[in-house]
Parts: structure tokens; C-alpha cells; sequence
């Protein structure tokens, strides 16, 4: 199996300031240290602003493709998760694998911050129990503790919430069945709303419908900004490559 590798960041971010790496915020210390489970899309942005008011969250665990180019469940370029890591001030914890590998590579990686000295792991799960079930067995064997923070909350509700938030998230993936290819790129309104409740498509894409890339948020030191790379049809979904677009000017 592929190691786990860490990548630091050089910054810390906390309720509504910066600090070093190595400085402690003065209320950091009370909370159990925590990472988050980031997929690169709002959901788990938005656990992670919930989870940041009883949790002192460090890091952040993706599972990465065999070659570490990009994320296993969003299909997003490592320069885009280095930079959203960077905008947030959290390591970044990774592990190469297939779908297949999937389960031992992130069981992998939770021991490692287990060993760190990290006690819960943060994970955007909303409905279905059995992505709560699995949560739980990945952690318990490694003594952590599986925090949902937006378990059972109305998907109408959070986002609504996310809209209101002032964050940005555009649509990456796209379910053919259910949104076509003109969804990509979209960033997520109001008006997505009115438009998933005439599709019947649930308002946070709980069924596998679309997901998201974050590209500004209230915990973001700045936003991202990213340039459409192109996009394809990947078996019964629809798919757009971004990438940053700071690196496209300097290339």
C-alpha cells in the first residue's frame, strides 16, 4: 500500500484570524483535536464550519488516485486541495488508492493521526445511514471518534444556509440522468433551488446527483481562483476539470 503523506501548511486558521503554524489559539487547547474528512466540496465545508465550534480541526484526510494527481471522489487536481488547505490553514493528509484499495488506504491514514495525537474526524455525511455506519467502522478501530455535524439536517435548510453564508462552490461533477452538461461550471443560487425541486434533485446532491468544488468561504483566507481546463463524459456522469489559475498565468 501506497504511505500516507502529510503536507503542512504554513498557516493556522482560526475564528476569525491567522497564526503561525506551531502557535496555539488561546482557546484551541480545551478542544479535542480533530481532522476532517474533505472531499474538496461544500459539504464538507460546511461540517467543517459547524465542527470548528467544539473541535480544534488541524488536517485534512483525502484519499488521492494511484499516481496522487487527483482526489478519488471529486476528481480534483492536487493543486486545487494544496490550495484550499492553504486557504484554510489545515494540513493536508493523504493516501494513494483504487476503489478498491479505498477502505485499507483511508483506514491507513486514520492511524497515522491517530498516532498524532488526533482524537475525532469530522465527515459532511447528511443522510443514509449506511455513510454514517461506515464512518464510525473506519475510526473505531483506530480509537477516534466520527463527528457528523450535518447529520439529518434538511438539505433544503443547509443550502439555503451555504447561499445566505456569502461561500462559492461550482458544480464539478454532474449526474447525466438527472442534470445535463450546461450544469457544469454552475455555481451554486438561489435560483439552483426553484431548478433542483423542478428536476427532483435534492438540494445538497445527496444522491450522487452533482458535487462541488469550494472556491471562497467565511473560514477561507482568500478565495480560489480557478479556470476551466475542459470536460467529459465519464460513464453516467459529467465531469469539468478546473485548475488553478494562478499556475496558468505563471506557466
Amino acid at each position: 500500500m501506497n504511505p500516507t503523506v502529510w503536507i503542512r501548511s504554513s498557516t493556522r486558521r482560526s475564528a476569525g484570524r491567522s497564526e503561525t503554524a506551531g502557535a496555539t489559539a488561546s482557546h484551541a487547547g480545551s478542544k479535542p483535536r480533530a481532522a476532517i474528512s474533505w472531499s474538496g466540496g461544500k459539504d464538507s465545508c460546511a461540517a467543517l464550519a459547524r465542527a470548528r465550534t467544539t473541535l480544534d480541526v488541524t488536517a485534512m484526510v483525502t484519499m488521492v488516485d494511484e499516481q496522487g494527481a487527483r482526489s478519488r471522489s471529486h476528481g480534483l487536481r492536487a493543486e486545487v486541495l494544496d490550495a484550499q488547505a492553504d486557504r484554510l490553514g489545515l494540513a493536508r493528509v493523504t493516501a494513494r488508492c483504487s476503489w478498491a484499495s479505498y477502505d485499507d488506504a483511508f483506514s491507513s491514514a486514520l492511524e497515522r493521526i491517530a498516532g498524532d495525537g488526533f482524537t475525532h474526524v469530522v465527515f459532511g455525511d447528511i443522510l443514509f445511514d449506511e455513510h454514517r455506519r461506515w464512518a464510525e467502522r473506519i475510526c473505531a478501530p483506530h480509537g477516534l471518534t466520527a463527528v457528523e455535524p450535518l447529520w439529518g439536517l434538511s438539505t433544503t435548510l443547509l443550502l439555503e444556509e451555504w447561499i445566505a453564508s456569502g461561500a462559492a462552490a461550482v458544480i464539478v461533477t454532474a449526474r447525466a440522468a438527472c442534470l445535463d452538461q450546461k450544469w457544469l461550471g454552475r455555481k451554486l443560487d438561489t435560483d439552483c433551488l426553484s431548478e433542483f425541486a423542478r428536476l427532483g434533485v435534492d438540494p445538497c446532491g445527496e444522491r450522487g446527483e452533482y458535487h462541488t468544488v469550494v472556491t471562497d468561504a467565511p473560514l477561507f483566507e482568500r478565495p480560489l481562483r480557478l479556470r476551466a481546463c475542459g470536460q467529459v463524459q465519464r460513464s453516467d456522469c459529467w465531469a469539468l476539470d478546473v485548475a488553478m489559475e494562478d499556475d496558468a498565468r505563471s506557466a
